[in-house]
């Protein structure tokens, strides 16, 4: 009955995690992309229409790469359920390496192969996105192996055997 309710809790548990890692990898681009266009040093007036693009432009940001990381993010996140890999490193690596698939497949917007934005800030994104899913869904990963497993078999007093006697 354990492993039921793990697995449950697993199945709650990753799409929250990847749901939390790609709002804060969305937060990271918007925030590099403010600060690469220069968002201090802009007038009041240039200020207001860049905030009102960024909050028009971050929903649709949101959604755009929550219906595109999924795929590469899932195989990292199988490969942490299978093996219960619950290292930081894996996850945030694994969380860059999607951000650069997934960058280098839809990250030109015309012919002319400009980026949208910077592989610095794509890739920070991975990271922070990486991190916040650990956070979240893969300290625990793996559901068949428990994270603060009991002991199951406890030797009696009687059963174990006295130490050795040095004379």
């Amino acid at each position: 009955m354990d492993s039921v309710g793990r697995l449950l809790l697993r199945v709650l548990l990753v799409p929250l995690g990847y749901f939390v890692a790609v709002l804060a990898g969305t937060l990271v681009i918007l925030a590099a992309s403010w600060k690469i266009s220069g968002g201090n040093s802009l007038d009041i007036d240039t200020r207001a229409v860049a905030f009102y693009g960024y909050v028009v432009a971050a929903p649709v940001l949101l959604v755009m790469l929550l219906s595109v990381m999924w795929l590469p993010a899932a195989i990292g996140v199988l490969i942490s359920e299978a093996f219960a890999v619950r290292s930081w490193v894996f996850h945030v690596l694994n969380g860059a390496a999607c951000a650069w698939v997934a960058w280098s497949m839809f990250g030109y917007a015309d012919d002319r192969h400009l980026p949208l934005n910077e592989p610095l800030a794509i890739i920070a994104a991975g990271l922070v996105g990486g991190l916040a899913y650990w956070a979240v869904a893969g300290w625990s990963a793996g559901f068949w192996k428990p994270v603060f497993a009991r002991e199951r078999a406890r030797i009696s007093a009687e059963a174990a055997s006295p130490p050795p006697q040095i004379r």
